[in-house]
């Protein structure tokens, strides 16, 4: 019998391991993160949560690998791949994407930030869909107006891209600036929003 004959039933075994292993964690709650990757217009994204919320979406050019690491030395090394944990996050941004959606209503686990990058991934949902602000501008809004590379920093860091608005965000010039996802992720984003506001 070669290799390839038994691939089938080899295949039928580790699908009932994986089956046995997401039952076990879903009913004993070892597991401390979830994770699906999905397609949408920007490509495949990866999308990660906790029992305390979305705690990660990831573009494919960040390699997923890599952000799964970064997550199992962050949070813990107990990740397994798991739909529904992050199915209202994908049903959202479906939706979002579909132009039906303008803000998301999820829960969000913030643990991979710091207090001031965080303090401004907050302020993000506050800019309008379909519009923008500058580093300056948000620096301005928190109380801190000569923070705009700080507010810089906080934007390229968000580990919640899309779902917290860190593309709404320009240079003071109106120039694009950086983002996780590519130039052309933002620019795609933007120019979504402009046309559906």
């Amino acid at each position: 019998m070669t290799a390839f004959d038994t691939a089938p039933e080899e295949s039928a075994v580790l699908t009932r391991l994986r089956g046995n292993l997401l039952t076990h964690a879903r009913t004993t709650g070892t597991r401390e993160v979830a994770y699906s990757i999905i397609d949408s217009p920007l490509g495949r994204l990866l999308l990660a949560a906790t029992p305390e919320g979305l705690v990660r979406v990831a573009f494919e050019r960040e390699d997923f690998d890599t952000v799964l690491g970064t997550l199992a030395e962050k949070i813990g090394p107990r990740i397994l791949r798991d739909a529904d944990p992050v199915d209202r996050a994908a049903h959202e941004l479906d939706e979002y994407f579909a132009g039906e959606r303008r803000s998301f209503d999820l829960t969000l686990d913030r643990r991979l930030t710091t207090p001031f990058r965080g303090e401004v991934q907050r302020f993000l949902p506050s800019i309008e869909f379909g519009h923008t602000l500058s580093y300056r501008d948000v620096a301005e809004a928190l109380g801190r107006p000569r923070a705009m590379r700080a507010v810089g920093t906080a934007c390229a860091t968000n580990p919640l891209p899309i779902v917290v608005p860190c593309h709404r965000v320009l240079r003071t010039d109106g120039q694009l600036g950086g983002y996780i996802g590519g130039l052309d992720a933002k620019r795609a984003l933007l120019e979504a929003e402009r046309t559906s506001a």
